[in-house]
């Protein structure tokens, strides 16, 4: 196992929805941990890089509705996460 962190700075305040989409992308298989900064308006994740890559888990972040102002550089220079997740 390799455990990756990777910070996601955000816009809004994420709302109850949004936490709880969240809270459920935490049962895939790889995510470790999440964990928000509300001063600093970050959500650092940590996750297995040998199950999931930067760009899954940003697209994880983006479908469970959390407004990503500032993405990384190391999910910047990826392919799109579409391209980085096999088909089932």
């Amino acid at each position: 196992m390799t455990s990756v962190e990777i910070v996601f700075r955000y816009a809004a305040e994420p709302t109850e929805t949004v936490a709880l989409a969240l809270a459920r992308a935490r049962d895939v298989y790889g995510m470790r941990s999440l964990s928000f900064d509300r001063a600093m308006h970050t959500l650092c994740v940590d996750f297995d890089a040998t199950r999931l890559n930067a760009a899954t888990v940003a697209r994880l972040v983006r479908e469970a509705g959390l407004e990503i102002e500032e993405l990384p550089p190391a999910v910047e220079s990826l392919p799109p996460a579409e391209a980085a997740v096999p088909a089932a």
